[in-house]
C-alpha cells in the first residue's frame, strides 16, 4: 500500500466562530510564512505561523470576507469584503491601515498583476439584481475601478498568467472559463468552454500552460491555457473548492468539503495519489510558496490543520 501524498503535523486553533459561515479563502505571505485566511464567520482575516504552530492576531471589519491574496512582489494583502462590495488592500504584518476600494456586488475571486498593479475582482452578484455578475478591475495607483466587465454567470475563482499577460476567471454556468488581456483590461477577449457543469476552482501552471479546473459535477478538467483544448478529466471525491497547483511536488490538491478530504493528482500522469481526509466542511486551503506542506482549514473546530508531504 503506498503512503497517504500529506501526513497531519499539527493543528493551531483560530478564534471561534461570532456569526454564522466559516473560512474561505487563504493565501501565504512567503517572507515571514504567515498565513492569511478569510474567516467569513468573523468579517476578518486571521493571521497564523504555521512553523510556531501558533494564532498570531486577526484584520477586523472586513464584512463577509471571503478571499485573501498575497502579493509576494508588491508586498500587498488583498481582501474580498462581500458584504459591502469592496476590496482590502495592506500591508503585511500587525495592525495595518487598510484602504478599501468600491467594487461590483459580492466580490469573491481575486487575482493580481503586479507588473500593471491591476487587481480582478469577480464578483457574484446578485440574481435579483440583473446583469450583476461582473468583473471589476481596480487600478491601485488611482485608488479606484477602472472598469467593469459583465460575464455570462456567476463568477468563482480567478488566477492570473503573467507571460501571457492575461486573467483566467472560472464562470459557474454556462460552465467556462473567461479571459481579460491586461493590455485591454476592459473586455473579455475569448472564453474556453468547460465540459463539466460547475467550474469552480481554479490554479494554473505556467510551465506547461495548464489550466486546473474543479467542477461542482465533480469533475477536475485540465486545459491548454493558449487554446483551451481540453487535456484530461480526472474523477473527484465530490463537489470541490479550492485548488492549489504545486510546482515543486508537480501535484494538485483539491479540497472537497463533503465528505471533508483533500484530493490529491500527479499534475504529470494526472493520476489520483490518494486522498488525505480533513474534516466535514473543510473547503479551503493554503499553500506555502516554498511548496513543503499544505495547511487545511477546518471550519467545525475553527483550526488549521497543518499537513507535510
Amino acid at each position: 500500500m503506498s503512503a497517504a501524498p500529506l501526513s497531519l503535523c499539527g493543528h493551531v486553533a483560530l478564534p471561534m466562530h461570532t456569526g454564522s459561515g466559516g473560512f474561505d479563502h487563504a493565501a501565504v505571505h512567503a517572507a515571514t510564512g504567515h498565513v492569511y485566511v478569510a474567516h467569513t464567520a468573523n468579517n476578518a482575516v486571521d493571521v497564523l505561523d504555521p512553523t510556531a504552530a501558533k494564532y498570531l492576531y486577526s484584520v477586523p471589519n472586513l464584512a463577509a470576507v471571503a478571499g485573501a491574496l498575497v502579493s509576494d512582489q508588491s508586498q500587498l494583502v488583498f481582501t474580498s469584503n462581500r458584504g459591502e462590495n469592496t476590496i482590502g488592500v495592506f500591508a503585511p504584518g500587525p495592525d495595518p491601515k487598510v484602504t478599501k476600494i468600491a467594487v461590483g456586488l459580492r466580490p469573491n475571486g481575486l487575482a493580481y498583476d503586479a507588473k500593471r498593479r491591476l487587481v480582478l475582482a469577480a464578483n457574484v452578484g446578485d440574481p435579483s439584481v440583473p446583469h450583476s455578475c461582473t468583473l471589476s478591475m481596480i487600478d491601485l495607483d488611482a485608488g479606484a475601478m477602472r472598469a467593469s466587465i459583465e460575464v455570462p454567470g456567476r463568477t468563482r475563482w480567478a488566477v492570473f498568467d503573467a507571460e501571457a499577460h492575461a486573467f483566467y476567471v472560472n464562470i459557474m454556468h454556462p460552465s467556462q472559463i473567461v479571459v481579460v488581456d491586461a493590455w485591454q483590461p476592459d473586455r473579455i477577449v475569448r472564453t474556453m468552454a468547460v465540459p463539466a457543469d460547475g467550474a469552480h476552482g481554479l490554479d494554473f501552471d505556467p510551465a506547461t500552460r495548464r489550466l486546473f479546473c474543479a467542477c461542482d459535477s465533480g469533475v477536475l478538467v485540465t486545459l491548454d491555457a493558449g487554446t483551451g483544448r481540453v487535456l484530461n478529466e480526472s474523477k473527484l471525491s465530490g463537489v470541490p473548492d479550492v485548488v492549489w497547483f504545486n510546482p515543486k511536488r508537480r501535484q494538485l490538491t483539491v479540497a472537497v468539503g463533503d465528505p471533508g478530504v483533500v484530493d490529491v493528482f500527479d499534475t504529470m500522469s494526472m493520476k489520483s495519489l490518494g486522498s488525505v481526509v480533513t474534516e466535514q466542511g473543510a473547503h479551503t486551503t493554503a499553500l506555502p510558496p516554498s511548496g513543503d506542506g499544505l495547511y487545511v482549514f477546518l471550519p467545525g473546530t475553527h483550526r488549521a490543520a497543518i499537513y507535510s508531504n
